[in-house]
Order: C-alpha cells, then sequence, then structure tokens
C-alpha cells in the first residue's frame, strides 16, 4: 500500500502522453495503486474498485450541475485485477465535480445492489459537495471534488506527549461558538474554533476531542417536532471519510477543501493542544434496506457491509448498518483514511465510536485477535498517534477493560463513570469500583512498564471521564433525576435511562439557594476527583462554566440554544471555571497523579485507598468515604510528590486522619470543596494551611492535600 502526497504527485513526469481519447477527452490507463481521485501537473488520475461490479463510468459535472456533461466508460485496457484507473488530461480541477456509476447484478438476497444508473460517490473523495447549506435540506446527488493541497506545516514535529499527560477537552465544533454569546466573528466553524484558543489555553487543557468532522448530511433524517426542526446534528452518520465537513468552514473553499480546519490545527498545535478525532466506522449514512443508495452499497454492498443470510443489514451500531470492518477491502480503506488525516491534517489521536464493532466478523462474531486493530496498532505511520476506543457497540459486546488492546490502544473507562457518578452522590455499594477507579483501574489495565516509553503504559490506557457529548453534562448530572427528553419528538423514550444523577433536592431549575450551594459543590467534587485519578481526564465543553441542556441527555437533533453552549454563563459562573483551571493546573503541576515514579526517598508507599484512618489501607464495604494516596519520587524536581486525595460522599461531615509523614514533613491543604470561611475552594502554594494529623470533612465534600518533605 502506498501513500501519496500532493506535493508528490505534482511532480510526475509532465512528459506523460496520452493513449487515445473517451468522449473526446485524451486518456490513458492511470495509477492503478493510488485510490481516489489525485491532480495531475497533465491532468487528473481517477481511481476506484468494485469486486462484483462489471463495469464503470466516470462522470463529470460542471460545479452545482446534477446532469454529467461528460460521461468517459473505463476500457477493459483500464483495468487491473478489480482496479479501474485512468488519467484524464486538460482537466481543470476548479471547473468540474466527479462521480462514477457501477453495472453489476442487482440481486438484493444475496447482497448485490448494484444499479448502472446510480450515481456513486467515491470512497476515497478528498472532498464532497451537494446542492445546499447547512439547515437546508440538500437535493441531488453526492459529488467528489478535486482537492489543492497546498498547505504548508513547516517543521511542526508530532507531539510526543504520552496519553496520560493529557486533559482531554471533549467539543462540537458548531455547537461551541454557534450561540450569539461566543463572541466570535466565525460562529460555529473551525475558524470561529481558531477564535477561542486563548480561552483553551486560559483553561489549561491541552487535547481537544472534536466530535465527527468528516463529511455528512445533517439534513438526512430531517424532521419537525413542536415547531422546531430536528436533524442529525452530532454528524455521526458518515458520508464520506477522507473529507472535513464543508459547512464546517467559514467560507466556501472549493478545491482548497480542508485550508481552515487544517490552519485550525496549525494553531492548536503552536498553543501546545493536541486535536482528536470522533470518528465513525462502525457504520455509514446509507442506512439499512430502506436507507439511500450514494457510494459503499453501489460499489459492493456485499463486501462493504455486515449482511444476514437474507441480504438484509446486521444492526450493531443502532443505526441500520454495520461496516465489514475485518474484510480486507474495508481494512485497508480505514488504514488509508486514517493515514491520510495524520499525514495530511497533523491529527494527533483517534476516538472510534462504538469501536467493539472494529472487533467483530462479517458474520458478527466477536474476533480473537481482529486483524483491523492489530493493523492498526503496528502501523508505522500511526506508531505515535493516540487511539482510543468507545469499548462498546449497539449489540450487547461490551470490553472495557478487556478490549483486543495489543498494548497500543486506551478505552474510554466505563465503569469509572458508572462507578464514581453513583459514589458521588451517596452509593456506598460502589466505592471499592470507585477507588479502583480512581487509583488508575489497576484491575482492568494494570500499570505494567513499558520498555518501549520507559514508563507504565497501564495507565495510558486508562481514559476517565463522569461526561461526554452523550448523556447529561456535568451541571444537569446534579440537577436532574430523570432525563426530559422530549423536545427530541419520541416521547421520552430515547437516550440512557441508567444516568446514576441527582437532582440535589429539586428537579430541574430552582431559586433555592441551598440546593444551588450543593449542585455547585458535587461539580467541584466530580472535577476534583477526576482531575486527581490516575489515568488520562477527559470533560465535555461547558461543564467547566455549568452548562445545561436542561436535562437532555440525547441532543443528538438539536441545532439550537439546547445543544450550543451558551457562553453568558461564563461570567454568571467564573468561580467554577477558576476552580477547574485550578484543579487542572495543579494536575499538571503533579506527576505522581499521572505515572508511577520512582518509590519516594521519605518511605511512604506509592499507591493506596484509605479508609477514615489512613493507617488502614483496606476501606470496608459499602462505605462513604475513603482516599487515595498518591506518593514517589520526582526526579525531575529532586524531591518526593505526595499527593492525599480524600473524599466524603455522606450527607454527615466525618474527622479523617492524614498519613504519618514520620515528622519529616506537613501536609498542607490545597483543595476543600466545601469552602473555607472566606468562600475559597483552592489553596495555591503559598496559602496553603497545614493540617496537623487530622482534618473535618464536611458533608459532601472532597478535600485534596499536598505532602511536603522538609529535607531531601
Amino acid at each position: 500500500m502506498k501513500l501519496y502526497s500532493q506535493k508528490y504527485m505534482l511532480d510526475y513526469p509532465r512528459t506523460i502522453t496520452p493513449m487515445g481519447k473517451i468522449a473526446g477527452y485524451p486518456v490513458r490507463p492511470g495509477m492503478f495503486d493510488v485510490n481516489g481521485a489525485m491532480a495531475l501537473p497533465c491532468g487528473v488520475n481517477f481511481t476506484v474498485h468494485t469486486h462484483n461490479g462489471t463495469s464503470c463510468e466516470l462522470l463529470l459535472f460542471r460545479r452545482g450541475a446534477e446532469e454529467p456533461y461528460a460521461v468517459l466508460p473505463f476500457p477493459e485496457a483500464y483495468k487491473i485485477g478489480d482496479v479501474y484507473s485512468m488519467i484524464v488530461f486538460g482537466l481543470n480541477i476548479e471547473d468540474f465535480e466527479y462521480a462514477y456509476r457501477v453495472d453489476g447484478p442487482y440481486d438484493p438476497e444475496n447482497g448485490h445492489l448494484f444499479d448502472r444508473s446510480q450515481v456513486l460517490l467515491d470512497p476515497y473523495a478528498r472532498a464532497v459537495t451537494r446542492p445546499g447549506k447547512w439547515g437546508k435540506r440538500k437535493k441531488g446527488n453526492y459529488h467528489g471534488r478535486i482537492v489543492k493541497d497546498t498547505f504548508d506545516w513547516g517543521d511542526m514535529p508530532q507531539s510526543n506527549r504520552e496519553m496520560c499527560d493529557l486533559v482531554i477537552y471533549e467539543l462540537h465544533v458548531r455547537g461551541f461558538t454557534k450561540h450569539s454569546s461566543s463572541g466570535v466573528k466565525h460562529k460555529g466553524t473551525f475558524a470561529g474554533l481558531k477564535e477561542k484558543i486563548p480561552y483553551l489555553k486560559e483553561l489549561g487543557i491541552n487535547a481537544v476531542e472534536l466530535m465527527p468532522i468528516c463529511e455528512f448530511d445533517e439534513q438526512m433524517d430531517v424532521r419537525e417536532h413542536d415547531g422546531k426542526q430536528l436533524c442529525d446534528y452530532w454528524g455521526y452518520n458518515t458520508v464520506g471519510f477522507f473529507a472535513p465537513n464543508a459547512d464546517y468552514a467559514s467560507t466556501k473553499e472549493h478545491n482548497h477543501e480542508g485550508t481552515e480546519l487544517k490552519e485550525l490545527i496549525k494553531a492548536l498545535h503552536e498553543n501546545g493542544i493536541e486535536v482528536i478525532l470522533d470518528v465513525v466506522f462502525n457504520h455509514t449514512a446509507e442506512g439499512n434496506e430502506k436507507g439511500p443508495v450514494f457510494s459503499f452499497k453501489g460499489f459492493d454492498n456485499q463486501i462493504y457491509y455486515m449482511l444476514m443470510p437474507d441480504g438484509s443489514y446486521f444492526n450493531f451500531s443502532g443505526c441500520g448498518n454495520t461496516l465489514n470492518c475485518n474484510h480486507p477491502i474495508v481494512r485497508q480503506m480505514i488504514l488509508e483514511c486514517l493515514r491520510y488525516w495524520t499525514v495530511n491534517y497533523r491529527v494527533d489521536g483517534f476516538r472510534f465510536d462504538l469501536a467493539s464493532i472494529l472487533g467483530r466478523n462479517a458474520d458478527g462474531s466477536p474476533l480473537n485477535n481482529p486483524p483491523l486493530l492489530e493493523l492498526l496498532a503496528y502501523d508505522p505511520v500511526l506508531s505515535n498517534v493516540k487511539l482510543i476506543a468507545e469499548a462498546w457497540d449497539a449489540g450487547g459486546m461490551y470490553q472495557v477493560g478487556r478490549f483486543p488492546a495489543n498494548r497500543r490502544w486506551a478505552e474510554w473507562n466505563g465503569r469509572y463513570r458508572d462507578a464514581m457518578r453513583e459514589f458521588l452522590k451517596g452509593g456506598g455499594w460502589e466505592a471499592w469500583n470507585a477507588a479502583w477507579s480512581m487509583c488508575g483501574s489497576g484491575d482492568m489495565y494494570g500499570g505494567f512498564y513499558s520498555e518501549t516509553n520507559g514508563n507504565y503504559a497501564g495507565y495510558n490506557s486508562c481514559v476517565n471521564f463522569l461526561t461526554c457529548h452523550d448523556g447529561f453534562t456535568l451541571y444537569d448530572l446534579y440537577s436532574y433525576n430523570e432525563k426530559h427528553n422530549e423536545s427530541n419528538g419520541w416521547n421520552n423514550t430515547d437516550g440512557s435511562n441508567d444516568n446514576r444523577s441527582w437532582n440535589c433536592g429539586a428537579e430541574g431549575e430552582t431559586k433555592d439557594p441551598e440546593v444551588l450551594k450543593l449542585r455547585y459543590r458535587m461539580i467541584r467534587n466530580a472535577c476534583a476527583v477526576l482531575m486527581c485519578s490516575r489515568g488520562t481526564p477527559m470533560f465535555l465543553a461547558g461543564d467547566e462554566f455549568g452548562n445545561t441542556q436542561f436535562g437532555n441527555n440525547n441532543c443528538y437533533c438539536h441545532d439550537d440554544e439546547l445543544s450550543w453552549l451558551d457562553w453568558r454563563l461564563l461570567k454568571k459562573n467564573r468561580e467554577l471555571f477558576e476552580f477547574f483551571r485550578f484543579m487542572i493546573a495543579f494536575r499538571q503541576e503533579h506527576r505522581i497523579i499521572r505515572e508511577k515514579l520512582p518509590d519516594a526517598v521519605c518511605g511512604v508507599e506509592s499507591l493506596h485507598a484509605h479508609d477514615r484512618n489512613a493507617g488502614l489501607t483496606n476501606i470496608p464495604q459499602d462505605t462513604l468515604y475513603f482516599a487515595v494516596s498518591f506518593v514517589g519520587h520526582d526526579e525531575r524536581k529532586g524531591r518526593d510528590d505526595l499527593v492525599y486525595v480524600a473524599v466524603n460522599a455522606h450527607w454527615e461531615e466525618c474527622t479523617i486522619t492524614l498519613p504519618d509523614l514520620a515528622c519529616s514533613g506537613k501536609w498542607y491543604l490545597s483543595v476543600d470543596t466545601y469552602g473555607d470561611e472566606n468562600g475559597q475552594f483552592c489553596f495555591p502554594d503559598g496559602t496553603e494551611r497545614v493540617i496537623d494529623g487530622e482534618y473535618v470533612m464536611r458533608p459532601r465534600t472532597v478535600a485534596v492535600f499536598t505532602g511536603r518533605i522538609d529535607k531531601q
């Protein structure tokens, strides 16, 4: 498999000559090992493949036109194996769009849906066009465009950060800046997100995880409910895997497609922020047997999708179809796609939606050693790229802690989310799971030493989170006992019922000062615990200033104020933002939270869970209190690093004792989410209070202590 850059292709010999004419255009056989369409100095190379198809035509369209102005059938001499390839001379890439038609058997029961009249989008198209704009119903067929890639990345090196050093901030490109309060010029676009980089730096995160930005049609399943238009806002129904969503650009880019996204990524990198893409290789927007045929179905339905014996679709995605990811053809496409985003967009990582599907066989059964996962784990181009699995799917396969990782993949830690949510609201039965999770989920991810990077690689395998796009925001987690998805139009039947939320005494919006005080304390508790857990923390954009979706835990269809971040809340809840900022900085300051360090000189053991008396390192079952200690020697700073995190989930206060530092040091209070008499929650270096052995934990509170050894 070869990966050609656009710059290389521009150097393709200009002396190449045509060998014939088709539809009036000089042509010759093309480059059979370069998938997709690519500009050459002499013309354009078009390469496409179909295993079960019997013939193929190239269609050329004027920009925005529905009828082709030229149809070029591929001669048999322009075919090697299943691959058709043709160089067409004299084309100006700014003048046309392209698509294909493929003939072959129409036999749905055996998985064949060939139709020589159907216009098909190139699965490898680097840019996709369809008449219309965001929010307006698009008509006609999808076409591809040729991309002119002249972007200069300079000598920017690839990030070498470990997963455990990241603080991941999940966001929706449109929703992040679309609200009128965002204060940006280019609302709802890549450019708008770029304008917010100073804010991201102030917050302190160093990685953004972008919800799907590959080409999708938000109007595909558009409908109305209560006078509002509902659409595919999240973007999890992919149309083109290689193309960025054109509607996320602030200007029409035509053949410079992707430039605005590249400018965003480069600017983020220059500010120390990595970019992780949420990719959806488990299904496509073509749906089931009732869905449209616009690309994969028309090229090779039997190959690209998992089919049942009667030709209908397995639906492990919950979206109508399931990609046949471990078929060699699909496997190759996914690898080429990830390589393309890595090389041409300098993406730092990928989060794989419903990743358990990537480990299924063509008949839906789980594979012991899935070829695709192994291929991605060991691919040389992807060797430094983060690979993050959502280790479950809609077919019931739940692989958290058991994903076939080849010691290379990380996972969204669903157990962390569930156990910590339950415990923080008073579910003592989850105390052990919560404590284990806070310590790095060593029972699932180990903590094995990697000779490759000289670190404990197990701690790079675990992405801890309490909130993400799918579910309640953090504010709503402590404002609602039940989901309120009525505005989605499904009679509140959609969205998860297992939220483990608590409304703190009043359902939804309230002016009760005691309820509000408790809610914000619970949010601070969640933030403090997340930032003081071993593994990689991730949280949802807007959680840091109390963004709400008013109890809707499944806003996939709302392109409105329900999904857009309301930046007015940043001013209203500035104190909460400052708490998040402090906790992120605290985590970055203390390496011992993020990774195992050499044993401390002071002799305190490295990692423990504790009862109220710190000398007891076995926590009782069903307790409402536990603490975790992180201790090690930070050789970079030349001193021991000691952090003690105490969590009181009880509605009553309790007195705790801290670990004995054997008269060689002291414990200092760094965080108390209940606050002191001055309403202060965070105590930076130089302002901390010395704690002499015991500390009173107020109800439903998290406290964080920093240990200092007098002499080392």
